[in-house]
């Protein structure tokens, strides 16, 4: 194999996105599709859903709240139903979270990112493990966040909590899964929807580093967490 080609991930992978009907959900599971991986992805969001299957018709979808884990449940009878097996979970899912001041978040909305942002990961995780056990290709765990939360956020402290959760959360599956050949990364990418930032990473840049993650050359990647920023701002310390 070519250097070049190891950058590719290998053919008729299986894989599932999270909140992959639009934004950079959707450019990831467009980039599988296109270097010949089968795609099932979910998403709360019924339209969005439709939008995908006619632009991309092969990739399959299932309409779900992540929160919750029956509809995660449903999801993966859906994934064992079309795809067969499992060798690459992106979790993708995530909300900006209640802005202000600690004394001013309201419980349900904190409650509500917390579900979103960090439940779902585990939700999806659980039920995803036993089939990458059973991947016969490099299975891959990708955990996506937003770089906002990174450094602190004084205004969107539970945006910037789950955040830190993933982060722990990568490091510890990681170290979990490494003697079962699954390897566990995060993306911190920048997510449009949130209005503390003014400038849109180009979603492709982070498909084409998901790409990247579960490709050949990326084998011995394990237990990373990359952040993806124009200029450096979200790197601030």
């Amino acid at each position: 194999m070519s250097i070049l080609d190891s950058l590719r991930p290998t053919s008729d992978l299986r894989v599932l996105v999270t909140a992959g009907a639009s934004g950079v959900g959707a450019a990831i599971a467009c980039a599988f599709n296109e270097v010949g991986a089968r795609v099932h992805v979910c998403d709360i969001d019924r339209s969005a859903l439709d939008r995908l299957n006619a632009e991309a018709p092969n990739i399959t979808g299932s309409m779900a709240d992540v929160a919750v884990a029956t509809d995660v449940d449903r999801v993966f009878d859906d994934v064992e139903g079309t795809l067969g097996g499992l060798d690459v979970l992106v979790n993708n899912a995530g909300i900006p979270g209640p802005a202000g001041g600690i004394d001013s978040i309201d419980r349900h909305a904190w409650e509500r990112t917390v579900a979103v942002n960090l439940n779902s990961h585990y939700y999806f995780a659980r039920r995803a493990v036993p089939l990458l056990k059973r991947s016969r290709a490099t299975p891959s765990l990708i955990a996506m966040a937003s770089p906002a939360g990174h450094p602190g956020d004084a205004v969107r402290v539970a945006h910037a909590s789950t955040t830190w959760a993933i982060i722990g959360l990568v490091k510890s599956l990681a170290i979990e899964l490494r003697p079962l050949g699954i390897r566990v990364n995060g993306i911190l990418q920048q997510q449009p929807s949130n209005a503390a930032f003014r400038r849109q990473v180009d979603m492709d840049e982070v498909a084409g580093l998901a790409l990247f993650l579960c490709s050949p050359a990326a084998r011995n990647v394990t237990a990373q967490v990359i952040t993806i920023a124009d200029n450096g701002e979200c790197l601030r310390p």
